[in-house]
């Protein structure tokens, strides 16, 4: 049977199609920016939800020439219907003119969904930890062997957030910028007797291994490639130094001038360095030297989850 999920993250949409053995007949992603002015405003954007519509619309006939109806997408959202007031009535509207039906994910069930999806062929589960950076949160989950439940927590932390809240100039002043390393830096601070923890459950050192659109944006960075080769991306490695390097050069970038960079999105230019900064800091807060990037994620796990 073919199955179709529905990512609806803060910052990007994304859809899977695969067939009853597992094998991706379409993988696509859109950044639709639902999330932009909730921090601040606390309700999402008329002109944002009409982005995702449009989006989700979209994604409903390209499930439906693989024969996956509407109502059978497993559907998912995440920070954003959590934080915003008006989410409900917006999903629920879908449900009524797109035929959609979206779960709106807790912290811990948006953790333990993108460990499941995360996990490549050759990776060892039990040794794995997980980072999803969204736009409006971050995930770090990992089941050691034996565990009954998982180790792992969400952080009000993501790049849009991030942005909205700290990186106003553009370029980004100096001022900016440290404000915002300090407060990832003092909610990553709530982090370290769970890394303390990690080193007591996992057997040798954790693999630790990153998931969603900053992670791979990075990874087409440090490759100087501008075309998605899943192939070539999964698995990828990334020091945490490659991953500096990469913060600084974006932080004296415009805008502008990041979207000429090999490898970049445009759309996602506005919001990589809060994102890149966060990965940075979570090495090296967290004592992570390398990290590995996945392609999969959220939208593999709860299809996983649904099966």
């Amino acid at each position: 049977m073919t199955q179709a999920s529905i990512d609806l993250g803060t910052n990007t949409c994304l859809l899977l199609v695969r067939d009853s053995g597992g094998k991706v007949l379409h993988d696509e992603s859109t950044v639709v920016r639902l999330g932009e002015g909730v921090a601040s405003s606390g309700v999402l954007k008329p002109e944002a939800m009409n982005r995702a519509r449009e989006c989700i619309e979209k994604y409903v006939r390209i499930a439906a020439k693989f024969g996956v109806s509407a109502q059978d997408i497993v559907a998912v959202g995440t920070a954003q219907a959590r934080d915003a007031k008006n989410a409900a009535p917006f999903f629920a509207e879908l449900k009524t003119s797109l035929g959609v039906g979206f779960r709106i994910l807790s912290g811990d069930e948006e953790a333990r969904a993108t460990f499941l999806g995360a996990a490549l062929p050759e990776m060892e589960a039990s040794r794995m930890v997980v980072m999803d950076i969204g736009g409006g949160s971050t995930e770090l989950v990992a089941i050691p062997e034996g565990a009954k439940t998982i180790l792992g927590t969400s952080l009000g932390i993501g790049a849009v957030k991030i942005t909205e809240k700290f990186l106003f100039s553009d370029p980004v002043s100096d001022a900016e910028f440290w404000a915002a390393e300090e407060a990832i830096d003092s909610e990553l601070s709530t982090l370290f007797s769970w890394r303390d923890e990690l080193g007591l459950r996992i057997k040798g050192d954790p693999e630790f291994v990153a998931v969603a659109g900053t992670a791979v944006t990075l990874a087409m960075l440090q490759l100087g490639t501008s075309t998605y080769d899943q192939k070539q991306l999964d698995g990828f490695e990334l020091k945490k130094g490659d991953v500096h390097r990469i913060v600084e050069e974006l932080k004296w970038r415009s805008i502008e001038e990041r979207k000429a960079m090999v490898g970049m999105e445009a759309k996602r230019a506005d919001v990589i360095l809060a994102g890149a900064l966060i990965f940075w800091r979570v090495m090296e807060k967290l004592r992570f030297p390398l990290v590995r990037i996945s392609t999969r994620g959220l939208r593999y796990g709860v299809l996983g989850q649904a099966s």
